[in-house]
């Protein structure tokens, strides 16, 4: 498990470093939201409702509208300024005993573990906990919220549990509480037998998720039938998309029959039969080129005995003339 808090408890003048870990899980079978034709998932974009532009996440900050419909805008340097005492501190406020909590104020559930050397004041206040048979009420703050909190002690473990302030409790008005009902007392024996039939010791590991366990069954019966297909890549919103529809063009008239015109600079490489043509033609153009060399060898070799005569003929005129003095 990985802390997603560290600070300390606050007993008195004790203070016991800890770090803070989720105690629960979410097991659901999560699905991605995907188009039903082709399997490409589906995004979301931070649109402004104002000026239609994407928002990047940094220009986003929290709006509270007033009564009068205007609005205060907060950004994260505001909420850093506000004092929140309990940032690092889980502050021990008051000891109760555990039946006097209401469930409806749990809120998240969370382990205490021993930061460093502070195992042994830990198990002072663990056993002190156990001895006492009561839970601390405490204040926390998370992630910019400050809450109630129970301590209580759980398989020798400090469990931390947050709780709801007492005007995030909802009252339930409903009509049939002003209202005189009344229950026959064969009823109310009769369902009451029915409880004590049905009392026992309460044991988790007892109860399925049925539903989780029918869907995770549906989904391997896909699979094993062949129900899967490969995720689809993205499709990229550059200029990659006018290749692929160039591309894709261009097989359609060559399916019904007719002649693709040639292909632009900037097209798809990778079409086969546009790509047999540019290889002819450099083979032609090869050719010539390839007879260059012989052509051109025997004039640079005439050149060259011509030149290597050329110092010969005065010597030879030279000669002619004293035989003929």
């Amino acid at each position: 498990m990985r802390s997603i808090w560290r600070g300390a408890v606050s007993f008195g003048l004790v203070s016991i470093a800890v770090k803070l870990y989720s105690a629960t899980e979410d097991h659901d079978i999560r699905f991605h939201q995907v188009h039903t034709t082709d399997g490409g998932r589906v995004r979301y974009q931070r649109i402004c409702s104002v000026d239609g532009e994407t928002v990047e996440y940094d220009d986003i900050g929290k709006g509270y509208e007033l009564p009068d419909g205007q609005l205060v805008v907060l950004t994260d340097a505001d909420f850093d300024e506000l004092p929140l005492v309990t940032t690092r501190e889980i502050e021990v406020l008051q000891f109760v005993d555990q039946e006097q909590i209401d469930p409806i104020h749990f809120e998240k559930t969370y382990y205490l573990e021993p930061d460093g050397v502070a195992t042994r004041p830990y198990v002072l206040l663990r056993t002190a906990l156990e001895n006492a048979g009561q839970v601390a009420i405490t204040k926390i703050a998370i992630r910019q919220r400050e809450s109630l909190a129970a301590l209580r002690v759980r398989e020798g473990v400090l469990v931390l549990h947050t709780m709801r302030w007492p005007d995030e409790i909802r009252r339930p008005g409903f009509a049939f509480l002003d209202e005189e009902v009344t229950v026959r007392p064969q009823e109310l024996a009769m369902a009451e037998s029915l409880i004590s039939t049905m009392a026992g010791d309460f044991d988790p590991t007892a109860f399925t998720d049925d539903y989780r366990e029918a869907m995770a069954a549906l989904l391997e019966a896909k699979q094993t039938g062949g129900e899967v297909r490969a995720a689809p890549e993205a499709a990229d919103t550059g200029g990659g998309a006018v290749v692929d529809l160039m591309s894709a063009l261009r097989r359609s008239v060559e399916r019904a029959g007719g002649n693709a015109p040639a292909a632009a600079p900037d097209a798809a490489a990778d079409d086969a039969p546009p790509a047999k043509a540019p290889r002819k033609a450099a083979a032609k153009k090869a050719t010539p080129a390839a007879k260059t060399p012989t052509t051109r060898a025997p004039a640079k070799k005439a050149a060259a005995e011509k030149a290597a005569e050329a110092p010969a003929e005065p010597a030879k005129r030279a000669s002619r003339a004293r035989r003929t003095a």
